[in-house]
């Protein structure tokens, strides 16, 4: 049974004359027929009474016609919600990125995507770079925000590097005169943030590179938290430029080479991606290159040169673009 046949079908019950049925679904009259035929001995029932003047259902046909309404029905709402999608005015998109990238980069680019398509659904999971790695492998999320992996953890992964961000000092204070260097922190106890987070890995490693182990005033808060410690005057933190530049705290550079990470976007390869997707997925990249041609990216932040690479996924002409990996991390 196809859906031709049943369409067929249709027109002729509400015409009842094969001619004119034949004439609204813009086939030629024996085709129509043919169809009508070859649907009745699938059935095993003759649908139509024929005569001169016109035909008439026969109870077989009476017990279709609803049926035969309901499934071009169906069909027609399939082929409009698919429609729809590629065209996106529905779908869903699926975001990974650390609580860092919550609070800076991922509120405009969200805003931008969702003033496009208003009618994609955004699910947004904050964790930590090693976490959305695994989760992006398993299919549980579409993109990702991460930091990027070693190469033998980013397996099946796409991963474009995007951005490479100082870390800087924020305090209550104002801001110092000249750059800090990691060996100050060896008298100032920091506001840390808790186990998982790979802004407190690359702290602590940076102060032990500089010969020193790091002391806390108070530890264990996710980024909010953080930002209030620091507030209240409890020690200044260690934080990714983008953050900083809305904290309305005081902000001091790191003298070069300071503290610093790459932020990338990421894709499971063995899919390709949504339209959804790839379009969220382009409105990023348009998003940063717009701020870095405006010069409204954060002190300290450098918009990545693209290198040709392998994509997985549709997206606007130069959208696919790979570049190595580095050290991971955790939530920040």
């Amino acid at each position: 049974m196809q859906f031709q046949q049943l369409r067929y079908f249709v027109a002729v019950a509400e015409t009842r004359h094969f001619t004119r049925a034949a004439e609204q679904v813009l086939v030629a009259q024996p085709s129509l027929s043919q169809q009508i035929r070859s649907l009745e001995r699938e059935l095993g029932a003759e649908l139509f009474h024929r005569t001169r003047g016109g035909s008439t259902l026969t109870d077989a046909g009476q017990a279709l016609l609803p049926l035969a309404r309901r499934i071009l029905a169906d069909a027609e709402s399939a082929r409009l919600a698919v429609q729809e999608t590629v065209q996106l005015r529905r779908g869903r998109v699926r975001l990974g990125a650390p609580p860092s990238l919550c609070t800076s980069l991922v509120p405009d680019v969200l805003r931008a995507y969702r003033a496009r398509h208003p009618g994609v659904e955004l699910v947004v999971r904050e964790g930590g770079s090693r976490d959305l790695v695994r989760i992006l492998a398993d299919g549980g999320l579409d993109l990702a925000l991460i930091i990027p992996p070693p190469a033998g953890e980013a397996a099946g992964l796409d991963v474009t590097e995007l951005l490479s961000e100082d870390l800087v000092l924020v305090s209550a204070d104002r801001a110092g005169r000249r750059p800090a260097r990691i060996a100050d922190l060896r008298e100032r106890p920091l506001v840390m943030f808790r186990e998982g987070y790979d802004l407190r890995e690359t702290t602590v490693a940076a102060c032990r590179a500089a010969g020193f182990e790091p002391r806390f005033a108070v530890e264990g808060g996710e980024m909010d938290a953080v930002l209030g410690f620091v507030r209240a005057g409890l020690g200044p933190a260690v934080l990714p430029g983008m953050v900083a530049a809305r904290s309305g705290l005081a902000v001091t550079p790191f003298a070069a080479p300071g503290p610093g990470r790459t932020i990338a976007v990421a894709h499971g390869r063995e899919l390709p991606l949504t339209h959804a997707a790839a379009a969220l997925r382009a409105t990023l990249l348009s998003h940063l290159a717009d701020a870095d041609r405006a010069g409204a990216l954060p002190p300290g932040t450098r918009l990545l040169p693209a290198r040709p690479g392998p994509a997985s996924h549709p997206g606007p002409p130069g959208d696919g673009r790979s570049r190595g990996v580095d050290a991971g991390g955790g939530l920040g």
